[in-house]
């Protein structure tokens, strides 16, 4: 979806959506290109947006803790539409990217993307098999920042890579232990087989 078509974007840094959700009694995580460099502790590039990650089933958690923002919900995803995320709506699949801002003149400075979950276990939007522990989801900054774990953000990207996204995974690549290449090779085989990522990422997986 084409911020230039939709309005000015003017994304937030992690410390300040840290500061947003400091009160939350929710998992949420700093997702995106902003959660790579969370990861290699090191800025890597320009950002246009900065994405947060939580689960479905705390949307009304959510809602509550941004009382007071102009929130709107892409629907269709991906298309380039947005429409008001109404007081009290339940978002169902496959309804998943929210855009925020403080106040409706203001720039966008938050997307909000909605994941699922069955009991303890995080499941892809993109595929069911496709799986963690909640608890196994993210890392936390050496700044308490709460990040997606390098391996399922990189997971999200390699389904249509953009130069950013070489830059990413070449950056983080490095920090991947086996378990982390094993179950990232492992997850992109089930979405995009063929992914030239692979060729990177089996040779540690299959030692």
């Amino acid at each position: 979806m084409s911020a230039d078509v939709l309005g000015r974007w003017v994304p937030d840094r992690p410390e300040d959506v840290a500061a947003v959700f400091a009160k939350a009694d929710f998992p949420w995580w700093i997702a995106g290109g902003y959660a790579i460099e969370l990861a290699v502790g090191r800025e890597l590039r320009a950002h246009g947006d900065l994405d947060v990650l939580f689960l479905r089933r705390d949307q009304d958690r959510v809602r509550d803790l941004l009382t007071g923002w102009d929130l709107y919900v892409a629907d269709p995803p991906g298309k380039g539409e947005l429409r008001p995320w109404r007081p009290g709506e339940v978002l169902r699949p496959p309804l998943h990217d929210i855009w925020c801002r403080r106040k409706p003149e203001a720039p966008w400075s938050v997307q909000l993307m909605l994941d699922e979950a069955e009991g303890a276990q995080w499941v892809s939007r993109r595929h069911p098999a496709i799986r963690l522990p909640i608890d196994r989801l993210g890392r936390t900054s050496k700044a308490g920042i709460p990040y997606l774990a390098p391996e399922v953000q990189l997971f999200y990207k390699a389904k249509a890579t953009r130069e950013k996204d070489e830059i990413d995974f070449e950056a983080v690549l490095p920090l991947l232990d086996a378990p982390a290449r094993s179950w990232l090779a492992d997850a992109i085989r089930v979405v995009v087989p063929s992914h030239p990522w692979l060729r990177r990422l089996l040779p540690v997986s299959r030692t």
